[in-house]
C-alpha cells in the first residue's frame, strides 16, 4: 500500500489554520484498495491500458525534449487540470494542476460536469499553452508544466474543443468544433474551424476557416468533437472523434488529410481509425467511448496516440467515467495513419515504446493499487480535489488528522460543498475512513460521499437525525429526490461511540456500507445496495465517481464556509 505525502506542488494551495469549531469533523485517515476485474499478467518489457484510471478523459499530450506532459479535462473540480510527467509514457506521475488559484476562474452555478473540457497542451520558444473551453475559450500559459499557470485570457471565437497547432515556420492555429454558418443540416452538424492565433496579443486573427463541415467521409459527421493538426512528409492531418461519447453512442476517431492548413481536407476512406462501436457489448471485459485521440512522436520517431475509452462492468454501465489509454500508431504505405484496426478490441497488455526513459515513482495511476493517507503532512497531497472554487479554504491539517468545516449542501450550484475527494480508479474498490463528529443541528451530517453529479450520490456517515446522533446510508438518484437524498439505513450510536469507522465497498453495479466503533468489528448496514445510480448511464454527465470525505450543515442561512 501506497501512502500518500504532500508534493512541491499541491492541490489546495491555501491552507488557513482555524480553531476548534462546534460542527467540524475530523478524519484519521483515508484509505483506498481497487481492483480491476479484468486480470492482467503483463509479460517482460509489456505496459497495462489504461495509464491512467478513473475519470481521466480528453487526454492532450506534449513532447518536449524526453519528457511528455498530458492533461485531463476536469469540469467542475477545483484544483483543476491536473498535470502528469513521463519519461516512458506508460508510467504517469502528477506534478500539478494549471487550475490552482482561488479566483483563478470561477465554476458557480454550474453543474458537476460544467465547467472545463477538452483541454490542449502544446509548447513553443519556451511556453507552454493550454487552451480550453468554460463557457468560453480560454488560453493559459506557464513557463514550467508544474506552474504557476496564468489566469485565463479568453478568446473570442465560438464553440468548444479548441487545440493550437504550431507550424514548421512558427505561425500559430487554433482548431476548433463550432456550429456552422447557417441552420444545421442534420442533428449533430458541427464544422472544425479553423483561425490564426497571435501568441503574443493571445488572440485569434484573421478569417475563419471552415475545415469540415458535414458531407465528408463518412456521409454525416455527427458530433465532431477533440480536432488536433499536425503535419508529417508534407501533408497537414485533421484528426477528430466523432460520434458522441455517451455509453449508447458510437464514439470513433477519424482523420482528413490537405497538403495546405486551410484545406481542401480529404477523408480516409479506412475511417474511422479507432473504434469500439463495431464490437458487441456483451464481450466479458468491454471496452467502450473510445476516441478524442491526440498523437505524439517519441524521440526515436515512432507514433502513438493517447486517447479516452471507458472500461464497462456491465454493456454500457460504467461508474469510473472515461479514462486515459495508449496505443501505437500505424502507418500504411500511402501515408494514412490507423490506430487500431476495424473489428479489434483495445487490449489491456502490450509492448512498451523502446527507447523508454524511467519517470519518477509517485502515487500509482493504473493497474490494481492501494494507498493510505493520515494527513500528517502539512498540505494535501495532488490527486486530492473538490466541486468548483470556495471562497477560501475548509479544511486544516494543524491537528495531524484531516478536520473539515462545516460547508454547503451537495446539489447547491452556487458554492462548493466541504468535499475533498478522490477518483474510483476502479470498478472494485473499498474505501475508509475513522470519523469524529458531533453534528450541530438537525441534519448535520459528516462522512464518506461517493458522487456522480449533483443529483447522483452515496452518503455514508454520521448525521443528526430527530435529535439523535446516528450513522446512516443515504442516496440522492436523481433530481426529484430530496436534495439530502433519501435515507437507506441507519443506527442509532451509543453515548459512548464518539470515533466511529466507515467503510464503502464497490464492486461494479453494487455496494455495501459498513461501520464501526471501539474494539468491535464491522458491522453491516447495508449489503448489496445499487450501485448502478453511480454510473455515466443512468447519471449523466462526462465525470466519474469521486469517493472522499464531506461535512454538510443543514442550517439554515449558512454563510460560505470556512472551505480547499
Amino acid at each position: 500500500m501506497i501512502r500518500l505525502t504532500a508534493l512541491a506542488t499541491i492541490a489546495f494551495t491555501t491552507v488557513l489554520p482555524q480553531s476548534a469549531a462546534a460542527g467540524d469533523a475530523r478524519f484519521d485517515y483515508f484509505s483506498y484498495a481497487g481492483r480491476s476485474q479484468e486480470r492482467i499478467t503483463l509479460g517482460p518489457g509489456q505496459y497495462r491500458n489504461p495509464i491512467l484510471s478513473g475519470y481521466a478523459p480528453d487526454p492532450s499530450i506534449v513532447r518536449v525534449g524526453q519528457d511528455y506532459y498530458l492533461v485531463n479535462s476536469s469540469f467542475t473540480n477545483f484544483p483543476g487540470l491536473p498535470i502528469y510527467h513521463s519519461r516512458d509514457l506508460v508510467t504517469w506521475r502528477q506534478i500539478g494542476n494549471a487550475i490552482s488559484r482561488f479566483g483563478q476562474f470561477d465554476f458557480s452555478n454550474q453543474w458537476v460536469s460544467g465547467g472545463i473540457m477538452a483541454p490542449d497542451i502544446s509548447y513553443h520558444n519556451g511556453t507552454f499553452y493550454i487552451v480550453s473551453t468554460n463557457n468560453r475559450n480560454f488560453v493559459i500559459t506557464a513557463k514550467s508544466p508544474q506552474g504557476p499557470w496564468s489566469d485565463p485570457v479568453w478568446l473570442d471565437f465560438d464553440g468548444i474543443d479548441p487545440s493550437l497547432f504550431w507550424d514548421e515556420d512558427g505561425t500559430a492555429y487554433i482548431v476548433n468544433n463550432g456550429p456552422p454558418d447557417g441552420p444545421a443540416k442534420f442533428p449533430g452538424h458541427r464544422v472544425l474551424w479553423l483561425q490564426a492565433f497571435d501568441p503574443v496579443a493571445k488572440t485569434t486573427v484573421g478569417p475563419r476557416i471552415p475545415l469540415v463541415g458535414g458531407g465528408e467521409n463518412p456521409p454525416h459527421l455527427f458530433w465532431p468533437e477533440g480536432p488536433h493538426i499536425f503535419k508529417k512528409d508534407g501533408w497537414y492531418y485533421l484528426i477528430a472523434a466523432e460520434g458522441g461519447t455517451g455509453p449508447d453512442e458510437k464514439h470513433s476517431q477519424i482523420v482528413f488529410r490537405s497538403r495546405m492548413i486551410g484545406g481542401p481536407y480529404e477523408a480516409f476512406k479506412g475511417n474511422p481509425i479507432l473504434t469500439q462501436a463495431d464490437l458487441p457489448t456483451t464481450r466479458p471485459h468491454p471496452v467502450e467511448a473510445a476516441g478524442h485521440a491526440k498523437f505524439v512522436t517519441t524521440p526515436s520517431g515512432d507514433w502513438w496516440a493517447v486517447f479516452l475509452a471507458a472500461r464497462a462492468y456491465a454493456p454500457t454501465f460504467y461508474n469510473i467515467g472515461r479514462e486515459t489509454y495508449l496505443l501505437p500508431v500505424s502507418w500504411s504505405a500511402d501515408g494514412w495513419p490507423t490506430i487500431l484496426p476495424h473489428g479489434t478490441a483495445i487490449p489491456f497488455a502490450l509492448d512498451k515504446p523502446a527507447s523508454a526513459g524511467v519517470t519518477e515513482p509517485g502515487t500509482p495511476q493504473n493497474g490494481d493499487f492501494s494507498y493510505f493517507d493520515n494527513f500528517d503532512e502539512k498540505r494535501l497531497g495532488l490527486g486530492w480535489m473538490g466541486i468548483r472554487v470556495p471562497a477560501k479554504s475548509f479544511y486544516d491539517l494543524s491537528e495531524g488528522r484531516l478536520i473539515l468545516a462545516p460547508g454547503h449542501r451537495f446539489g447547491d450550484l452556487s458554492a462548493a460543498p466541504a468535499f475533498i475527494a478522490r477518483k474510483q480508479a476502479h470498478a472494485t474498490a473499498e474505501v475508509s475512513t475513522a470519523l469524529d463528529y458531533e453534528p450541530d443541528h438537525e441534519g448535520d451530517r459528516a462522512g464518506l460521499v461517493a458522487l456522480q453529479s449533483d443529483n447522483a450520490y452515496l452518503f455514508l456517515g454520521v448525521i443528526k437525525s430527530q435529535g439523535k446522533r446516528q450513522i446512516a446510508v443515504m442516496r440522492r438518484e436523481t433530481a426529484g429526490d430530496p436534495q439530502a437524498g433519501k435515507a437507506v439505513s441507519s443506527v442509532v450510536l451509543p453515548r459512548g461511540a464518539r470515533t466511529v469507522r466507515l467503510k464503502l465497498t464497490i464492486d461494479g453495479g453494487a455496494l455495501s456500507a459498513s461501520y464501526a466503533w471501539g474494539r468491535s468489528g464491522w458491522r453491516p448496514l447495508q449489503t448489496g445496495g445499487d450501485a448502478t445510480f453511480l454510473s455515466t448511464k443512468k447519471a449523466g454527465g462526462f465525470v466519474g465517481t469521486m469517493i472522499g470525505l464531506a461535512n454538510e450543515t443543514h442550517r439554515s442561512n449558512h454563510p460560505a464556509p470556512a472551505a480547499p
